[in-house]
């Protein structure tokens, strides 16, 4: 892999362990902040808010290098993950996973840009997966880690940790990532410019929809796996590093067959996979086997469909809205994660805290975002390129 992959997939570990983190450790945040499970699910909803207002820095960055905006958006998540450490009640936190959700979307509208670019020819959803997969490592191991450090140390330890990685990450930007050209300058109303047309929103609508129904569910995955699954706090971790592998799997998955089909249809095929998984948690039976089963299978669905989300959405910006577009992927992703905790939220409240109903609240809106990527690619897929993706082979 290339250095600069590298060094990005470090800069996506720490915003992939940041926001994810929260779902292993819940219970012990809950109980040193003073506040019942619901009212935890705040933490994750004050960092989903953060990163759709921080993607507006971009509007301002858009003469700024590309190199440069990395080197900015892991200072802020230095200062946010410190703070989140440090923090004291509910309140303190609930700023700190804010001030950590700013650079989330910004960071992967640039990273985004820069492995299209850095890539070789025909492999660009494969550069942009491999950058991703930083954010799924984190999953398998940075997660399960910070759930583990909560349980038997400190939870406020994983976030102190994820502090000294930002640092880490500023320092390997500086060193393994070249310099890109700043995009085409089209000032500020012409990197909105394609906005004004209907494929774009059908996109981001699918994105919002389809992770609000994965995040009825998985904001509250730790309590789940004890309550209906059956396992002990002790092997939580060992669930969610299942569940990180999962994400590896299907983003590297994801990214292959994204290169060689439709980019939605992609897309939409993961999702349904991720359907079927809610379905599954809603009918079957509570237990180990099936509760680890569905783990893997959810998390595997929702990351197949990182890389061509995020292609879609930077090709449809060109012309000098590729930042914005490709952060607006995340925005809409963390969006549809507030959206979605509050929704499980609900469901639990509803029906006495059965965690199984999570599936119910999540299930009809995962529907709809496979309804919107497969209508996006029968509208607007039908010419599959497939002459432009032809490369000379000298034998």
């Amino acid at each position: 892999m290339k250095k600069s992959l590298l060094a990005l997939a470090a800069g996506a570990f720490i915003l992939g362990a940041a926001e994810f983190v929260m779902m292993g450790i819940l219970p012990q945040a809950a109980a040193a902040t003073n506040v019942d499970i619901p009212t935890a699910g705040h933490y994750i909803s004050a960092y989903a808010i953060g990163v759709c207002i921080g993607t507006l820095t971009l509007v301002f960055g858009r003469k700024v290098p590309p190199k440069n905006l990395i080197i900015l958006f892991m200072a802020i998540a230095l200062v946010g993950n410190t703070m989140s450490a440090l923090s004291v009640n509910a309140t303190m936190l609930i700023v700190a996973r804010f001030i950590s959700g700013l650079p989330h979307g910004a960071f992967f509208g640039t990273a985004t840009l820069i492995a299209k670019t850095l890539a070789d020819k025909g492999k660009e959803a494969q550069a942009v997966s491999m950058m991703v997969t930083g954010q799924t490592v984190a999953n398998m191991l940075g997660v399960p880690a910070g759930t583990l450090m909560a349980e038997f140390l400190s939870w406020r330890l994983a976030f102190g940790i994820l502090a000294a990685w930002a640092a880490m990450t500023i320092v390997l930007t500086i060193a393994w990532i070249p310099f890109v050209a700043p995009i085409k300058d089209a000032g500020i109303r012409g990197q909105f410019r394609f906005l004004t047309k209907p494929g774009p929103w059908i996109i981001l609508a699918a994105v919002f929809t389809g992770n609000a129904g994965v995040f009825c569910w998985w904001s509250y995955v730790s309590p789940w796996l004890q309550k209906t699954g059956g396992w002990p706090s002790a092997l939580v971790p060992m669930m969610m590093m299942l569940a990180g592998f999962g994400m590896v799997v299907g983003g590297l998955i994801g990214g292959q067959i994204t290169d060689r089909w439709r980019h939605a249809g992609t897309a939409a095929l993961g999702q349904a996979i991720s359907c079927l998984g809610l379905l599954m948690v809603l009918t079957l039976p509570g237990n180990q086997f099936t509760s680890a089963l569905l783990t893997f299978w959810i998390a595997f669905g929702l990351f197949f469909i990182s890389a061509p989300q995020q292609l879609l959405m930077t090709e449809a910006g060109q012309g000098g809205g590729e930042l914005i577009a490709g952060a607006a992927v995340q925005v809409a992703f963390n969006f549809g994660n507030a959206v979605g905790s509050v929704v499980g939220g609900a469901m639990l409240t509803t029906f006495s805290m059965n965690y199984r109903f999570t599936g119910l609240g999540g299930l009809p809106l995962g529907i709809l975002a496979v309804a919107l990527l497969t209508f996006y690619s029968l509208r607007w897929e039908t010419h599959t390129d497939a002459l432009e993706r032809m490369r000379p082979v000298e034998v």
